[in-house]
């Protein structure tokens, strides 16, 4: 699954906020059957989705948070939800890798069901419990897996399984991302998203949220409102200065291999092969070219 900068939550069952969302900046869309979407709303939720991702022709990553395996839902939303154009599916409330396989199979039931290849639809753990953090590392095993989405929300389900106080500095946070952050990269995953920021009005304190956990490592962020795409867009991408800063990097090394050097000098900095590679890295996570003639 490729990396997304902003992706923007939506309830199910409100078919014009779909629609909405999907014309919005954000890199990928959420549309969720499960906390947002009443009881008496499932069904329509399920088949807004549906004709959403059926009928959506457009870049964005359409991805759906199915009801938990708790629920009497997530068989039927699978069966619903999972047709062509589905770009994935959140998955909630986990703790074990076994809670992977139970979807996997329901997703496999699906696809048979809607005529599409097993195997083929991918899924992200949402990491909102004590027991899926203290189990990371193991339910990245699963199968399926494309994605990861942190939880760092306020007085949501995270804070009330771990039973920390939030504050907008994170420090409360920083272990629980961090440990994400890091299976996550381990794994090989492109696409590592954290949620959220929920003062819709605070769009600085939204930034510097997005700054740090960029700063982190995370791909992108969860969001609740359009007006913090752009934020999320700005913050999670290279800037302009970072991406000809790593660009001259590379060249500078490059330079004095030719020269016969292992390592140079580079603006008042040492360099070597290291240093070269993980701006390369950089540049190509975020869609650069390391030639500037080349992009």
């Amino acid at each position: 699954m490729r990396a997304l900068r902003s992706v923007l939550f939506v309830p199910g069952h409100k078919a014009d906020w779909i629609q909405k969302a999907l014309a919005s900046p954000a890199d990928g869309i959420i549309i969720d059957l499960e906390d947002a979407v009443p009881e008496a709303d499932k069904a329509l939720a399920r088949q807004n989705a549906r004709t959403a991702i059926t009928s959506y022709t457009g870049a964005k990553t359409v991805l759906v948070r199915v009801n938990g395996l708790d629920t009497d839902h997530f068989g039927e939303d699978a069966r619903t939800v999972v047709v062509d154009g589905l770009g994935g599916l959140l998955l909630p409330m986990l703790r074990h890798r076994d809670d992977l396989v139970a979807f996997d199979g329901v997703i496999s039931t699906a696809e048979i069901f809607n005529g599409i290849p097993r195997g083929t639809v991918e899924v992200v753990p949402s990491f909102e419990t004590a027991e899926a953090i203290s189990n990371v590392e193991m339910i990245l095993t699963g199968p399926r897996v494309g994605g990861v989405m942190a939880a760092a929300a306020k007085d949501a389900d995270i804070s009330r399984s771990v039973g920390f106080r939030w504050s907008a500095q994170g420090l409360e946070t920083l272990y629980l991302r961090s440990r994400i952050l890091l299976a996550a990269r381990a794994a090989g995953l492109e696409m590592i998203v954290l949620g959220l920021w929920q003062d819709v009005r605070d769009l600085d304190g939204m930034r510097a949220f997005a700054r740090d956990n960029a700063a982190l490592g995370y791909t992108g962020q969860v969001i609740i409102h359009p007006t913090h795409a752009n934020v999320a867009n700005e913050e999670y991408a290279l800037s302009d200065e970072r991406i000809d800063y790593y660009r001259r990097l590379i060249r500078a090394f490059e330079a004095g291999v030719r020269d016969g050097h292992g390592a140079v000098s580079f603006e008042g900095e040492h360099i070597d092969l290291a240093h070269a590679n993980n701006a390369r890295e950089l540049l190509r996570r975020a869609g650069h070219a390391v030639d500037q003639t080349a992009d």
